[in-house]
């Protein structure tokens, strides 16, 4: 399984078989361990989604490339109990079939159906786009940094990273439009520290589930972005599909314990309860799109939600 020697099989052409023999030493020292395959370690729930969707219902029996792990396909089958995606018989329900339908994991997919109930789907669309697209902020050089985190800032949303996605958004397809898609947008999305391609690729995206909801005939609600009636159900909308992604301040200073799992994280560097100057006190309830253990312990795109949502 170390790629090397698969690269070399590759080209040993014609078919056959082929032995490659090394000592121990060298193959622990020279040849790298292949990666786990991404089925055994990503969140299955999309895929399970899927199969249910395909009238797969024993998952046990599929041919797997890599079969995943019990545990995983188990965690997968929950989430989607808790999303009220499945029926008492374990198939989709009506919520399932039409979740199956977005391009999406299946929480964001939720959040997006839910919002229909909350009139705020004209920004739920571009929050959806904004985290299932490429990541729009990049690092600027070293000399312009300090300058694209000043300008930045003027973008960031006192309610949370979700919020200030839509801003980012909202600003570029303005830019776009006065400048017709050329170079202006460009060098705005430099001085801000901004990826033109992966705010163009979320626009796409936002095109694409819009054509899905137009589709499937579901309401599509007018813009109200910055009102305080439709901040409050934009969360309530994103709390319908990440209730279990809830993090609890436990001592007031940015240390917050995961719900689900009782894991303590802390709030990523450009956050914006850690951007913001002077910074805010961190809020003691957020609701976070995803966790990274392995690179900092942090949770990333993070809003404030109130218990009582």
């Amino acid at each position: 399984r170390q790629p090397p020697s698969w690269t070399r099989w590759e080209l040993s052409k014609p078919w056959g078989t082929c032995l490659r023999l090394y000592s121990e030493a060298f193959y622990e020292q020279f040849l790298p361990a292949a990666p786990a395959p991404h089925v055994s370690e990503a969140n299955l729930s999309r895929l399970v989604l899927l199969l249910k969707r395909l009238d797969i219902a024993d998952m046990g029996q599929c041919d797997f490339l890599d079969r995943p792990a019990p545990e995983s396909l188990m965690q997968a089958l929950e989430d989607l109990d808790y999303l009220a995606a499945l029926d008492d018989d374990g198939n989709l329900s009506e919520v399932g079939i039409i979740m199956s339908e977005f391009p999406l994991d299946p929480q964001l997919a939720k959040a997006l159906i839910a919002s229909c109930e909350f009139d705020c789907v004209h920004e739920m669309l571009t929050m959806a786009a904004m985290l299932t697209a490429s990541p729009c902020f990049v690092t600027p050089a070293a000399r312009s940094e300090e300058a694209a985190a000043l300008r930045r800032r003027a973008l960031l949303h006192p309610d949370g990273d979700h919020f200030t996605l839509i801003n980012v958004f909202n600003a570029f397809q303005q830019r776009e439009c006065r400048s017709g898609g050329g170079g202006v947008s460009e060098g705005w999305c430099r001085q801000h520290g901004l990826s033109g391609a992966g705010l163009r690729l979320a626009g796409v995206v936002r095109a694409e589930l819009l054509e899905v909801m137009q589709r499937i005939e579901l309401p599509v609600s007018p813009p109200a972005f910055g009102t305080d009636h439709n901040v409050l159900n934009l969360k309530r909308a994103l709390i319908s599909g990440y209730f279990l992604k809830v993090a609890r301040d436990i001592d007031g200073s940015g240390n917050y314990v995961m719900l689900t799992h009782k894991h303590v994280a802390h709030l990523p560097p450009h956050c914006c309860y850690v951007v913001r100057r002077p910074p805010p006190r961190p809020p003691p309830w957020v609701l976070y799109h995803e966790f990274t253990i392995s690179q900092d312990n942090c949770l990333r795109v993070v809003s404030e939600i109130q218990p009582h949502m």
